[in-house]
């Protein structure tokens, strides 16, 4: 009983790590997402910004190209905040497949044990399968023995009755 009771706990407590995993992971693709999301709508900024020419005769000016410039820098910040939480949803990843191997090695252990028990009691089903049938064996020798006695005490028994009646016949008759 304390098993199951300990077999249950676990499982739950599995189930409920699992979900928080898998909230988890969800919530970082959502942050990586919205980092993409983000990075597209930056490198928009930046193709317009190199297409802008504030200059005279259209040229583009220093201000421009500066501004060029912080955008794709915040580009490359961007990218790496992008890396980071990549990495984190790696990390995520990782542990679930650890998770599932832990799972997998676990069941597989279960099921092997269960396997030894069921062989163990098939073996112990088949020696008492075998015991059942030298005894029924043994019974039916019995019975037969039993059968043969009981037709040999009958026939003792009228052998002896007919001698006593023929000894009471001759007593009779000598007499």
């Amino acid at each position: 009983m304390k098993k199951l009771f300990f077999l249950m706990l676990f499982i739950l407590s599995t189930l409920k790590i699992n979900a928080q995993d898998t909230s988890a992971y969800e919530i970082q693709r959502a942050k990586i997402n919205a980092l993409l999301a983000q990075r597209s709508a930056n490198f928009g900024q930046y193709d317009a910004s190199l297409n802008a020419r504030t200059g005279i005769f259209g040229f583009q000016t220093k201000r421009d190209i500066k501004n060029s410039n912080e955008i794709l820098r915040q580009i490359a910040l961007n990218d790496n905040d992008i890396f980071k939480e990549l990495k984190i949803l790696l990390d995520y990843k990782d542990l679930q497949v650890e998770q599932v191997k832990t799972a997998v090695n676990s069941n597989s252990e279960s099921i092997l044990n269960y396997r030894k028990t069921i062989k163990g009691l098939q073996d112990q089903n088949e020696g008492l399968s075998n015991y059942l049938e030298k005894a029924e064996s043994a019974s039916s020798i019995a019975h037969i023995f039993m059968f043969v006695f009981l037709i040999c005490c009958a026939i003792l028994a009228y052998v002896l009755y007919n001698k006593n009646k023929k000894l009471k016949q001759y007593e009779k008759a000598s007499i």
